[in-house]
């Protein structure tokens, strides 16, 4: 039976893969920082779910995350869906530090983590959510924007790494555009997707070993033509959310 460890499974994205893998038949790891919502999600399938509280800005993370592949008896997939992020025209420092504190050093103790376990295991998938925001720097959520971006060329540089060391380690870099879940609680957003439809074109895409996808078509065309935009222009933008 295959196995998938989904850290931030209590909520929004992340809760939404795990049901998907559960009704595919997958075992599954699930983790989070919200004990009572993990067990909720176990109380659903106890046999075959798996559960270990875990916050990825702790230093004892990757020990947690060890231990709870251990329990669930392996991992063929990983999947980080831990994040923050805020709209932070103020620039509040604390919630500058706090995005970065989630969305770099986590993100990085968690990843790393799967990559060492996959090298020594002779291979395995790594998913992660990053965001379309990495495409470009949104004046209103500064850190959100270049934490993800950070995220977007990490995985690009561990992919190459992966095929240096021959380590046989996939990578899926998922970059949805805004999804209806409590992220998005400190503003109103346009073309927002809701989690279950978001967390269905994610699964297709980890069956297919995608390398990069952006959720959905729109924001596909929207990030197109993003890209087109020059630096000097975009900077003139009042890009209100």
């Amino acid at each position: 039976m295959k196995k998938i460890v989904i850290v931030g499974a209590t909520s929004g994205i992340g809760l939404e893969i795990a049901r998907i893998y559960k009704e595919l038949g997958w075992r599954i790891g699930a983790a989070g920082r919200r004990r009572e919502k993990l067990e909720q999600f176990q109380s659903t399938a106890p046999e075959q779910i798996v559960i270990e509280e875990i916050d990825v800005t702790r230093d004892d993370a990757v020990e947690q995350l060890h231990h709870l592949i251990e329990h669930l008896g392996g991992m063929d997939l990983f999947f980080l869906s831990s994040g923050i992020g805020y709209q932070n025209r103020a620039l509040d420092t604390n919630l500058e530090q706090q995005t970065v504190k989630t969305n770099v050093e986590g993100f990085t103790r968690m990843v790393t983590a799967a990559y060492h376990y996959f090298q020594k295991q002779g291979g395995g998938h790594i998913a992660v959510i990053s965001s379309i925001a990495g495409t470009k720097g949104l004046g209103a959520a500064p850190a959100y924007s270049a934490t993800k971006r950070y995220q977007n060329t990490y995985i690009d540089a561990l992919a190459q790494l992966s095929r240096m060391e021959k380590a046989a380690v996939t990578f899926t870099d998922i970059r949805p555009g805004f999804v209806r879940t409590d992220l998005l609680k400190d503003g109103s957003y346009p073309l927002q997707m809701q989690a279950d439809y978001v967390a269905r074109k994610i699964v297709r895409a980890l069956q297919r070993k995608k390398r990069r996808v952006v959720i959905d078509w729109r924001y596909a065309i929207l990030v197109f033509f993003w890209k087109l935009i020059p630096e000097r222009l975009w900077e003139r933008l009042s890009i209100h959310t």
